[in-house]
């Protein structure tokens, strides 16, 4: 794995403006406030609730490829991420504090399951796709090999003496390795079988799905295994999002015993999810996935469950998951069914329907009604607004903006502790 770092003359320049922009956002009294709202938060603590918004596709309106003016690579993920804090500052100002940071990634190789799914990409920009499944007999599964991850440290050091020498005196370099623990075993299932394969193989091909599934977690807990020994699991108790929702301050990680210089998974955020059942029953569910999925997140430190499938009536299952902490909320869910039964012993992390921000007119009575009615289902419990999949916003990121305001509004309505 070789790592070629070169910054262009005329970006450095440009690259440290921004860096002093983020620099001044970053240490404004805010930014304190709002970790230590997260950390009230995610202990259990916290007095209203959080506000997170995840522009997810529209990121390509907020910040296309085309204006970023940096040309070579690291100068290009350098720029977006810093145009990225900006961009959050003056049109995203929900509850996650800007840092004072500037991230690189660990130049990290992982092979996965050795062969790339076939997916059938869309003629028409952001339009749907789907897989043509590779496995077309149980026998093919035998295409796929556990994962094996590699390390490259030398072209790691050569990218943090990059940006530490164009950038370190303004921001903090940080070095990240692997904190994105969201584990999606039935998703990779679908690759490459298909959805509605996999509906018909859980009925005719039961034994299939069982011995799919489990090669799956063996390779996700060799994978984990081979983070830990090459020493590339990193803290994600800070702003990393975690992947059912939020982000991730805690006071309650790293575990007691927590050695800096080697990170394990008792001292991370985990998360799991199992959307393509959303139509399944709770007892196939535990059978055909929830059950290995509660194998993999056992050693981690906290975590959490779910994404845009109604968990109501599978909840004796997650709440199995050793230290579970979040358990998703989706937008078709009743927050009824969540709050007598989590009480404020769990997060719920509720995704209202963000299709407003899509529409010709933004409704603002119509979010306002929305989110009045789901924050008054939740009183009682530990609740947590996530925006997510908000594809589009019509080139109006004003619209971020409002729905934030809204929200709070809602919440100062609506909310009682």
């Amino acid at each position: 794995m070789g790592v070629v770092i070169v910054f262009l003359d005329e970006e450095v320049p440009y690259l440290r403006g921004l860096a002093k922009e983020v620099r001044d956002i970053s240490q404004r009294p805010e930014q304190e406030e709002k970790r230590n709202k997260w950390k009230e938060h995610n202990s259990l603590k916290g007095k209203e609730p959080m506000v997170f918004v995840y522009p997810d596709g529209a990121w390509t309106e907020l910040l296309p490829d085309s204006a970023l003016r940096c040309k070579s690579e690291l100068g290009r993920s350098l720029e977006h991420q810093l145009l990225v804090k900006l961009i959050r500052s003056k049109y995203v100002p929900d509850d996650v504090p800007i840092e004072g940071d500037i991230k690189f990634n660990k130049v990290i190789h992982n092979s996965m399951w050795g062969v790339s799914p076939h997916i059938i990409r869309p003629t028409e920009n952001r339009g749907s796709w789907h897989c043509d499944p590779i496995i077309k007999k149980y026998s093919d599964w035998k295409q796929l090999k556990q994962p094996v991850v590699e390390y490259d440290d030398a072209g790691t050091k050569k990218i943090y003496e990059a940006v530490g020498n164009a950038l370190g005196d303004i921001l903090r370099p940080k070095q990240v390795g692997i904190t994105d623990f969201g584990f999606h075993m039935m998703h990779w299932y679908c690759d490459y079988r298909e959805l509605d394969n996999m509906m018909m193989d859980l009925m005719d091909e039961p034994e299939m799905v069982h011995d799919a599934i489990r090669f799956f977690t063996e390779g996700v807990k060799s994978m984990l295994k081979q983070y830990e020994q090459l020493n590339l699991i990193s803290l994600n108790n800070d702003d990393t999002f975690f992947y059912t929702g939020g982000v991730g301050y805690t006071d309650e990680l790293p575990a007691e015993g927590f050695d800096p210089g080697r990170v394990r998974l008792c001292n991370v955020w985990g998360a799991a999810e199992a959307q393509e059942f959303s139509c399944i029953s709770p007892a196939m569910h535990e059978e055909f996935i929830l059950s290995y999925e509660r194998e993999i997140l056992q050693p981690f430190g906290l975590t959490g469950y779910g994404c845009c499938d109604d968990l109501a009536k599978k909840l004796d299952g997650v709440l199995k998951i050793n230290h579970i902490r979040r358990i998703a909320v989706c937008p078709w869910s009743d927050l009824s069914d969540f709050t007598p039964r989590l009480g404020r012993n769990y997060i719920m992390t509720w995704k209202p329907q963000p299709a407003f921000l899509a529409h010709d007119v933004f409704d603002e009575q119509g979010v306002y009604n929305e989110l009045r009615t789901g924050i008054t289902k939740a009183r009682g419990g530990v609740l947590e607004l996530i925006l997510r999949d908000t594809h589009t916003c019509r080139q109006d990121p004003d619209r971020f903006t409002r729905w934030i305001q809204i929200a709070r509004k809602a919440i100062e309505d609506a909310w009682v502790y």
